[in-house]
């Protein structure tokens, strides 16, 4: 079974061949022009700003020309993570799909239907809309994953609607209508080198095939962090076997619990036998304590080459030091909303970047604006006292729930005339576009919803197949009640 046997036939047709257009972040240009060319071929009006963003729109259906225009809105860049053994190159090749036990998934790489599949209604609502309809616009943002580029440069008429549907969310059922603001941290740590000590035997130490996941939506799940670990191991190398730093890296995207990580470590040739009975206790106590988090979680030692240096004790110390007491994780959980996180950080990777220079970066949420703002003081604190240099990115706002919006009710309305049940209304810790939009069209009424997606930034993503229909449905209704107002 392929892609498009599967139903609504359109919904899947269109989101195949977004799966074979490359589309990673801040390197949009085909999937702009794939979907310039969609609007061109089907005769719809289309503009794009100068950030990259694309809007498409239709004219409302005969006598709903005065009802309000609604915009549905998804990003067209998607996270690439793929599995260490897997050869893909994220830049040419087509996304791989499968279909497996009532998911969609795809062959050792994410997937893309974050926000791919919201792409796709997009497209198909536009080509196939209800019977009655108000107008309609699609917008498709750049750069979501990286930074939200394309929703703070938003050009001046892009959206015109006076409701907003964001299509960016992964839990069929459940209506959004908040989001945790954020801010990147990256500290830039000056490193001297020295010449490896002879004498000494190498060894790498790997931690592989953790779960990883989204740090906003993952963040509660107890996952263990790669970059963490590994950091752990070489703590207690140096403390237990007098071990020296050759490399540790781990990690790639700011938004992703890091999965991989590794670190090369040099002990005298008289304490390799300390060092392994070291690590089987070590990888032994890591293992119990994410046992019920991580099941495939993979630590391994094995002997490597001499590299030409090694890291200089002091900028050793300070590097570990810097890893070992960063937060990670959960900081304080939401006073008003059961369940709902309210202030978080991840540590994201860590890399040497030439120079003596070693990069670790971070980011940091919270639906309150203060926390946040304390949150990333804290993580910088960290940093500096290692000595560090810290810089900040502008970061982007949350979006506060308003649960009187008309917008709401419609949703509320449709959902439990179509499915015969409530849906649970509710924020998010991750981040949307939301609030930006919000600061650009104060008046403007937003939801977000979406199918059921798993493993969203690692190699595990997959869709539920049964959740898109709904979703699908969902959207078309909603649109509908709109224009009957």
């Amino acid at each position: 079974m392929t892609l498009k046997d599967l139903e609504p036939r359109r919904v899947w047709m269109e989101f195949d061949a977004i799966t074979r257009v490359p589309r990673p972040s801040k390197r949009e240009a085909r999937i702009i022009e794939y979907l310039v060319d969609f609007a061109c071929r089907h005769g719809l009006e289309w503009a794009r700003d100068d950030a990259g963003n694309v809007v498409m729109r239709i004219p409302a259906a005969a006598g709903c020309e005065e009802r309000p225009v609604v915009t549905l809105q998804s990003h067209m860049d998607m996270v690439c993570e793929k599995r260490g053994d897997v050869v893909f190159d994220f830049d040419r090749d087509p996304i791989r799909t499968c279909v497996v036990d009532g998911w969609v998934r795809a062959d050792g790489t994410t997937l893309g239907a974050d926000c791919g599949i919201g792409m796709a209604a997009s497209l198909a609502l536009l080509l196939d809309p209800p019977a009655v309809h108000g107008p309609l616009e699609a917008l498709f943002t750049v750069d979501e994953e990286t930074g939200l580029t394309g929703a703070f440069n938003l050009g001046e008429g892009m959206i015109g609607g006076k409701y907003l549907i964001n299509l960016d969310s992964e839990d069929e059922g459940e209506i959004f209508i908040g989001c945790a603001g954020g801010v990147d941290t990256v500290a830039t740590l000056p490193c001297r080198r020295e010449p490896a000590p002879a004498g000494y035997a190498f060894y790498r130490f790997d931690a592989a095939d953790l779960l990883g996941g989204h740090s906003g939506d993952d963040i509660d799940k107890g996952r263990a962090n790669s970059v963490k670990v590994a950091a752990r191991f070489v703590a207690a190398a140096v403390e237990g076997c007098g071990a020296r730093l050759a490399c540790i890296e781990g990690g790639n995207l700011r938004n992703a619990i890091p999965r991989e990580a590794y670190a090369v470590v040099g002990v005298p040739e008289e304490g390799q036998d300390d060092l392994k009975v070291m690590f089987d206790r070590f990888a032994a106590e890591i293992k119990d304590e994410f046992h019920a988090t991580e099941p495939r979680m993979r630590l391994s030692l094995a002997v490597a080459e001499k590299p030409g240096t090694v890291f200089h004790e002091a900028s050793q110390r300070a590097l570990t030091d810097a890893l070992m007491g960063v937060a990670c994780g959960v900081l304080a959980m939401s006073q008003t909303v059961k369940g709902l996180v309210e202030t978080s950080t991840n540590l994201a990777s860590v890399k040497e970047t030439g120079d003596g220079i070693v990069t670790i970066t971070t980011s940091q949420r919270s639906s309150v604006d203060s926390a946040k703002e304390y949150a990333k003081r804290m993580v910088a604190s960290v940093f500096r006292l290692a000595g560090a240099e810290v810089n900040h990115s502008d970061g982007y706002p949350g979006w506060a729930p308003d649960p009187g919006s008309v917008l709401l009710r419609r949703t509320v309305e449709c959902y439990r005339s179509l499915f015969g049940c409530e849906p649970k209304v509710k924020a998010i810790h991750a981040g949307l576009e939301c609030g930006l939009f919000l600061e650009k069209y104060p008046n403007l009424e937003m939801v977000s919803f979406g199918p059921t997606m798993r493993g969203v930034h690692s190699p595990d993503e997959r869709l539920e197949i049964a959740s898109v229909d709904k979703f699908w449905r969902l959207l078309r209704e909603v649109v509908a009640a709109v224009a009957r107002e």
